[in-house]
């Protein structure tokens, strides 16, 4: 294996979801919700504004 290819495919890194309104981290989507690793669910499909 080329060293070139190891470090590339390390290189490589998933996309970030949408950021927290309170924090700026990047929230996991979770089936019909964004949930902030700080602060717990922030939107979820119920919300009329999202």
């Amino acid at each position: 294996m080329d060293d070139d290819t190891g470090r590339n495919a390390c290189a490589i890194e998933s996309p970030k979801g949408r950021p927290c309104p309170f924090c700026g981290t990047s929230m996991d989507h979770r089936h019909c919700k964004y949930v902030c690793p700080e602060h717990g669910v922030v939107y979820d499909c119920s919300d009329t504004f999202w």
